[in-house]
């Protein structure tokens, strides 16, 4: 199994900026793609972005966090990033890591705790 934990939330101002980090254990064979999902009190989860773990190293961004958010990952630290600038109000939400892949016929998706982000109004 793989265990995601995420930190790095917390409390700040409208224009400024947090790094989310999702430290990433156990046995990792067949997982390809990490991404850092949110969902706001009543709303549905949604993905923010997106990162392969293969070589090509394919990046996505959900519309309303381009230019904004940048997702990265540290193969040294076993660690994946959200880069989080010029926070707006409406960013606030529990934003969890998720990672999924497949092993011959076998599916993985794994989730972490989750990790609050409040952005004053």
């Amino acid at each position: 199994q793989v265990q995601l934990v995420e930190s790095g939330g917390g409390l700040v101002q409208p224009g400024g900026s947090l790094r989310l980090s999702c430290a990433a254990s156990g046995i990792m064979l067949g997982i390809n793609v990490f991404g850092w999902y949110r969902q706001a009190p009543g709303e549905q989860r949604e993905l923010v972005a997106s990162i392969s773990l293969s070589s090509g190293g394919t990046i996505t961004y959900v519309d309303p966090v381009k230019g904004r958010f940048t997702i990265s990952k540290d193969k040294d630290k076993n660690t994946v990033y959200l880069q989080m600038n010029s926070l707006k109000p409406e960013d606030t939400a529990v934003y969890y890591c998720n990672a999924k892949g497949r092993f011959l016929k076998n599916q993985f998706d794994y989730w972490g705790q989750g990790t609050q982000v409040t952005v004053s109004s």
